[in-house]
C-alpha cells in the first residue's frame, strides 16, 4: 500500500533534477555573449575592423550563433527532456475506475482468517441453541413445500436441496431409518449423508424449526446449531451478519449467507451447503 507514495516521492526528486539542468545550460551562455561583444575583429587584409559597439540586432544575432555553436549547450539541455519525461511517467498509477474495480475484486475475494475460524469454533464447543419464536418465527409443516429456486442450482452438491421435501413420521419410523436423531434448539433433527434434516412428526410438542431444509454439517458431523453458530460468528466478523449468534438459521442469517455466496461466486442458496462451508474453512 506504500508503493504509490514511494513512487510519487521518486518522481518529485527526478523532476527537481530536471528543472535544475536548464539552469546549468544558462550558465554557459554568458561567456558566449561576452566574447562576441568584446573580441576585436579583422578583415582579410589584417587591418583592424570597426570596433564600435554592435547594435542590439547584431548582439541578438551573435547570441543566437553562440548558442548554436557552443558544444556544451546541447549536452546540458538534451538530457533534461528525458529526465522530465521519466519523472512524469514514474508514478504509473492506473485510472481511478481500474482502482475501484481492483478494490471491489479484492473485497469479493476476501476469505475468513483461518485462525479466527478456529477461535470461533472453539468458543462454540459447547454451544446449545434455544428457541426464539418471537425474534425468529418458526416455519410450518407443508408436505408440498419445495426449496425455492433449487431446480436451477447446478451440480451434485445441490442435489440434496433439489430433491428435498418434508415428510411426517413418528419416532419409531425415524429410529428404524436413521442412527442419529437429536433434539436441537427446540426441534428434533435426523442426520443423513452429511446433512441434518427436520424430523417432522417425531414430537409434535418439540417442533420448532427456523428453517425447513438440509443443513450441511461438514466432515465432523457436528450438531446443526453449532454449525450455524460457527457460520454466524465468522460472517459476523467479516461484516455480513448483524444479528445475534443464536444457532438458528433465520432470515438475517440467510441474508448474510446470500451476500457472502454472491461475493464468492457461489450458488446463492441462502443455506449452509457444502461449497459454502468449504469456502468458510469449516468443512
Amino acid at each position: 500500500m506504500n508503493q504509490p507514495g514511494a513512487m510519487k516521492e521518486h518522481g518529485a526528486t527526478t523532476q527537481h533534477g530536471a528543472t535544475n539542468e536548464p539552469g546549468a545550460g544558462k550558465g554557459h551562455k554568458t561567456p558566449v555573449h561576452q566574447e562576441s561583444a568584446t573580441a576585436p575583429k579583422t578583415d582579410v587584409s589584417g587591418k583592424s575592423a570597426d570596433t564600435s559597439a554592435p547594435s542590439e540586432k547584431q548582439q541578438a544575432e551573435e547570441h543566437m550563433k553562440g548558442m548554436k555553436g557552443h558544444p556544451g549547450e546541447k549536452a546540458a539541455t538534451s538530457p533534461a527532456a528525458p529526465a522530465a519525461g521519466a519523472a512524469n511517467a514514474a508514478p504509473s498509477v492506473p485510472p481511478a475506475g481500474q482502482q475501484n474495480v481492483r478494490a471491489n475484486a479484492g473485497a469479493k475475494a476476501k476469505k475468513p482468517d483461518p485462525q479466527q475460524v478456529q477461535q470461533i469454533k472453539s468458543q462454540h464447543a459447547n454451544f446449545r441453541a434455544q428457541p426464539k419464536p418471537q425474534q425468529v418465527p418458526a416455519v410450518n409443516y407443508n408436505q408440498n413445500y419445495r426449496i425455492q429456486g433449487s431446480d436451477r442450482w447446478q451440480g451434485q452438491h445441490y442435489q440434496v436441496f433439489r430433491s428435498y421435501h418434508p415428510e411426517w413420521h413418528d419416532q419409531g419410523w425415524y429410529h428404524s431409518h436413521y442412527n442419529r436423531v437429536e433434539l436441537i434448539g427446540g426441534g428434533y433433527y435426523f442426520f443423513n449423508g452429511g446433512y441434518w434434516f427436520p424430523a417432522w412428526g417425531y414430537s409434535p410438542s418439540a417442533q420448532y424449526y427456523a428453517y425447513d431444509g438440509p443443513i450441511y454439517a461438514g466432515q465432523h458431523a457436528e450438531p446443526p446449531d453449532k454449525v450455524i453458530a460457527d457460520v454466524q460468528g465468522v460472517l459476523q466478523q467479516m461484516g455480513y451478519y448483524k444479528g445475534d449468534v443464536d444457532g438458528l438459521l433465520g432470515p438475517l442469517t440467510r441474508e448474510a449467507l446470500t451476500a457472502y455466496q454472491a461475493d464468492q461466486g457461489l450458488t446463492q442458496t441462502a443455506a449452509i451447503d457444502e461449497p459454502t462451508l468449504d469456502s468458510l474453512g469449516m468443512s
